[in-house]
């Protein structure tokens, strides 16, 4: 007769070796190599339209800024003027914007504003992701 065949308690508690381990590392490694590029390149996608909205609503509170002042704040009142009064603007109604933290980009630095502008009343630019003019991607300048 043939004895069935048990697991002991010793054997079905051993745990596991190094090389499944390692299998499983390696699986992983992989899996995070092909994935990993698309989830970055769509956060760099993300904070670009960020940017992009923040310019948009930057814009609204310049254009309500013009209405009641009856001029864009000047290159050297900057975007602060949304947020407090520039001294001898008459008219100034603000507030213009709640937070003044949409006053920087995702990247968490100021947005370039100049007015008069080369074309229409102001420029609005984010500088991207580096932080200089020009770029591609991430980088790109974002403008109004």
């Amino acid at each position: 007769m043939t004895r069935p065949f048990r697991f002991s308690a010793a054997r079905s508690s051993r745990g596991f070796t190094l090389l499944e381990l390692v299998m499983v590392l390696v699986i992983i490694g992989v899996i995070l190599a092909m994935v990993g590029p698309r989830v970055f390149n769509s956060l760099g996608r993300a904070s670009s339209e960020r940017a992009k909205v923040g310019i948009e609503q930057i814009g609204g509170a310049l254009e309500l800024y013009k209405l009641d002042t009856g001029r864009y704040p000047s290159s050297q009142e900057g975007l602060g003027a949304l947020v407090a009064a520039p001294s001898g603007i008459a008219n100034w109604n603000g507030p213009y914007v709640k937070d003044a933290k949409i006053l920087k980009d995702p990247w968490s630095r100021d947005y370039t504003y100049r007015s008069p502008a080369e074309k229409g009343g102001y420029d609005l630019i984010s500088l991207g992701a580096d932080g200089k003019e020009g770029g591609d991607g991430e980088n790109k300048d974002i403008r109004n």
